[in-house]
């Protein structure tokens, strides 16, 4: 009997690494999720201008204009006629609307016109035009 006391009190040859293994994958599941989940709207390169202010506003719509003349609201791609509809139906959700336009220091001209265009057809007061300090 005092045998099996003795085989008791025997130092372990190896340590279970499965609880170990789980909690780092977990982790891992956890942080891809969170940096993928923070990633949004299209990215421009924004002219540049001496002064600027922050126009954001809660329940502010971004329309961008990028290079090659897509356009966007709030990241999902839109043509000027979608635009134009979903403008008017967040125009008539809230009748003080902020608008921010994007638009990329090549992006053709004439888009840039006719989102104006559309923001002025639809009455909306508030928009902004975002740009870059000049240095940055």
């Amino acid at each position: 009997m005092s045998a099996d006391i003795k085989a008791d009190n025997q130092p372990y040859d190896d340590i279970n690494v499965t609880p170990m293994l789980d909690l780092a994958y977990v982790l891992l599941v956890v942080f891809i999720i969170l940096t993928t989940a923070s990633v949004q709207g299209v990215k421009v390169a924004a002219p540049e201008t001496r002064s600027t202010s922050n126009l954001a506003k809660p329940q502010t719509r971004a329309i961008t204009v990028t290079a090659d003349g897509s356009m966007f609201l709030d990241a999902y791609p839109v043509t000027l006629e979608q635009l134009a509809t979903l403008l008017g139906q967040y125009k008539a959700g809230n009748p003080n609307l902020p608008v921010v336009l994007k638009g990329d220091a090549a992006a053709p001209y004439e888009k840039i016109v006719a989102v104006l265009a559309v923001v002025k057809k639809l009455d909306i007061a508030q928009l902004g035009l975002v740009t870059k300090r000049s240095g940055q």
